[in-house]
């Protein structure tokens, strides 16, 4: 029965997957016409992953906002600016801000 039950977490965090990221092309289809379902399915994604104990990829994981839950697209609702080795994030809706370290290019 253990193995069984291995089995479907791991069917069910692979399914989870799946639409999280099925969830993410929808928000950015979706954005220039519905702001508000593109929040919904950012917020659904998000809830699949906690449900399943599944973790957003990093690179979807940086292209929505913490705080208000928005779908961040440069130059439409979030301002991104590179100061001293870090990337600065600001969502435009709710103003929070995001940094992220990033490696310069050496000189030789």
């Amino acid at each position: 029965m253990a193995k069984s039950r291995k089995k479907n977490k791991a069917i069910a965090r692979s399914i989870a997957q799946e639409r999280i990221g099925y969830l993410f092309s929808l928000a950015k289809s979706e954005f220039s016409e519905k702001p508000e379902m593109s929040k919904r399915y950012v917020a659904l994604a998000r809830k699949i992953g906690m449900r399943h104990r599944v973790s957003i990829p990093s690179e979807l994981k940086r292209s929505f906002c913490k705080n208000c839950g928005s779908l961040l697209l440069p130059g439409k609702n979030s301002r991104v600016r590179l100061n001293d080795g870090t990337i600065i994030i600001t969502c435009l809706d709710c103003g929070s801000i995001k940094r992220y370290p990033f490696d310069k290019e050496k000189k030789d």
